[in-house]
């Protein structure tokens, strides 16, 4: 369970009990989802941004409320309101790329890059490392985004900041960033999910290279994703991790389906 669902049942049941002493904030009132469902202007490509932003709000106010600061939530609740009544106001931000960038800086997690920081990796008695295609049961996409990436020398490259899935050619990628919060940067490495493992905790990832070798990988080209359909750029990626972890590739390589095959 996420943090946020813990918090989302811990609130309930404040909620429910007769001593709960704030509930003047309902986030219901926005009637966000209500919104998205019905409103083609929301459900429109350009502007799924958006909804995800007005989501990450209304968690926030979630977070307002629960926290006991009900006039923040209600103010926030208003602002979501505004944003779904008028979609447009969604491009209305300042066009300042310096005053954007020096916000975003805030955000930044304040750790040393690229395998500056020590883990605790080779303690006694300490659990062996999983294999992402011997999870059971698997990943979720909240226990990928946002957990820290460590080389096989346990030295901290970043976070995941984005997961990629792979459908004809059956090629998943996390996009491994070690600057920037949740939006990856300049300094992002795209990383075939197979050659990663993971601690029985879930709580770590770990390449199975070396913080040398992690530099021999090239950064992510563009933060549009273009790559995704440069095929000479990602064959000369995923052979650097082929070159580096073979026995990885040898033993995850499967072919693909053959014309007018179902399976």
């Amino acid at each position: 369970m996420t943090r946020l669902r813990s918090i989302a049942a811990g609130a309930f049941l404040l909620a429910m009990s007769p001593h709960a002493s704030w509930a003047a904030c309902n986030i219901s009132d926005a009637q966000l989802e209500e919104a998205v469902l019905e409103n083609a202007e929301l459900r429109a490509p350009q502007n799924r941004y958006l909804v995800h932003d007005l989501r990450a709000l209304r968690d926030a106010a979630f977070l307002l409320w629960n926290y006991g600061l009900e006039e923040d939530c209600e103010r926030l609740v208003g602002n979501i309101k505004e944003l779904i009544a008028a979609p447009h106001m969604g491009s209305l931000g300042t066009n300042d790329e310096d005053e954007a960038d020096q916000q975003l800086a805030a955000g930044e997690p304040q750790w040393h890059r690229l395998g500056q920081i020590k883990g605790t990796r080779g303690e006694p008695g300490e659990d062996a490392l999983v294999s992402i295609n011997d999870l059971d049961p698997g990943l979720l996409a909240s226990e990928i985004i946002g957990a820290e990436v460590r080389t096989s020398d346990d030295m901290i490259v970043g976070e995941v900041r984005n997961v990629v899935i792979g459908t004809k050619d059956r090629w998943d990628y996390v996009i491994v960033a070690s600057d920037g919060f949740f939006v990856a940067g300049k300094n992002s490495l795209v990383v075939p999910l197979r050659y990663l493992v993971i601690d029985q905790k879930r709580k770590s990832f770990f390449l199975r290279i070396s913080n040398d070798q992690v530099k021999a990988v090239p950064l992510m080209p563009d933060q549009d994703y273009n790559w995704l359909a440069d095929e000479t750029w990602r064959a000369t990626n995923d052979a650097i991790f082929q070159s580096l972890i073979p026995d990885v590739a040898e033993n995850t390589a499967q072919p693909l389906p053959t014309e007018g095959s179902t399976e």
